[in-house]
């Protein structure tokens, strides 16, 4: 089978990574260091206990800056200093239910955050491609399965600002001429995502804790996947953008390869099966009709455009997304080397073998 992501585009290549601290910010930056790149990152200091610390990432960077996207001068000294071929931005506030008790600092992050990278990259030389991460959510009718050229919108402060980031992004590609594209991805599981008010680290807490979980909308559909794979996508997008800038900007779904999505419900017992077969306690769960909270009841991705121009294509069921996120779980609970459990993944991932 073609491999998902082609090597020879990375080796040596200087790559500069917006949110490289965060959840998949991490994976993407071990990712690119798997390919040879020479990888440099730009965040808010890590969580404690979080991927970035877990597994290793600072170690395998060529450079690292400990800053806010809304820091203009720092970033764009960053920019200057490591002069990228290939900008990916995923710095964010990434979280729905955090944007209602801050909003103003979600804009500030997800909106100007963006215009302040953007701005960055056009006074710099060299910068031949930029992903820059949006999500799921900036559309403005979820029920359907969105597509690239449905309307924008938000109803939430974070749906919101990812809508406006689009926004933002489409006007400095044309406005400058950047080789820009922007990419919408699905709800993202995998191991070493500790963010709080999602549901599958939720979950894993709480079989470690031995205590209940309460989901609060246990029929809202989503399209979930294991962020192996938007980040090939994202990887993919990038390698299109160095060699055709005109054919690939603008913006781009990756979402996994089910059209219809799978309900709250469904993905904890999925996960929970997998729990029980290695002998976990398992919690009790209680069942809510929401969180007090807009919410959208079903959120589905239309990826056509992805798969007939990129040549990409969601690989692994939801049950193989959760068997991986799962194993790396239990790696954590026994003391393995999650670096290379992680790069293990990746590499297994990258030649379509999942055993």
């Amino acid at each position: 089978m073609e491999a998902v992501v082609n090597a020879s585009a990375w080796a040596g290549r200087r790559v500069f990574v917006t949110g490289h601290t965060g959840f998949k910010g991490g994976w993407l930056a071990l990712w690119l260091k798997r390919l040879g790149a020479q990888v440099s990152g730009y965040a808010l200091a890590p969580e404690a206990g979080g991927f970035h610390e877990l597994a290793g990432v600072r170690q395998t960077l060529q450079a690292e800056w400990i800053a806010d996207v809304r820091d203009t001068a720092t970033l764009l000294e960053a920019l200057i200093t490591t002069q990228p071929e290939v900008v990916f931005h995923l710095a964010a506030q990434p979280l729905v239910r955090a944007s209602y008790a801050d909003p103003l600092g979600t804009f500030a992050t997800n909106v100007m955050g963006t215009a302040n990278l953007l701005d960055a990259v056009r006074q710099c030389d060299g910068v031949r491609a930029v992903v820059a991460v949006t999500s799921d959510k900036c559309y403005r009718d979820l029920g359907p399965p969105c597509r690239e050229s449905d309307a924008l919108g938000g109803h939430d402060p974070y749906s919101a600002s990812k809508a406006s980031a689009e926004i933002v992004a489409a006007s400095y590609a044309a406005s400058f001429d950047l080789p820009l594209a922007t990419a919408r991805a699905g709800n993202v599981i995998g191991g070493g995502d500790i963010s709080t008010d999602r549901l599958v680290p939720d979950l894993l807490r709480a079989i470690d804790a031995g205590a209940p979980l309460h989901l609060r909308h246990p029929d809202a559909v989503r399209p979930w996947q294991h962020v192996m794979e938007p980040l090939a996508g994202y990887l993919s997008l990038a390698e299109k953008l160095l060699d055709n800038p005109e054919d690939f900007s603008g913006a781009w779904n990756f979402g996994p390869a089910d059209l219809h999505g799978h309900p709250v419900r469904t993905v904890a017992s999925l996960l929970l099966a997998h729990a029980r077969t290695d002998g976990a306690a398992l919690p009790g769960m209680s069942f809510g009709d929401g969180s007090g909270v807009h919410e959208a009841g079903v959120l589905l991705l239309d990826s056509s455009k992805a798969a007939n121009h990129l040549g990409w294509r969601g690989r692994l069921t939801l049950s193989e997304a959760l068997r991986l996120t799962w194993q790396w779980h239990c790696a954590h609970r026994t003391g393995q080397d999650l670096q290379a459990l992680t790069l293990q993944q990746i590499d297994s991932y990258a030649s379509s073998s999942f055993a």
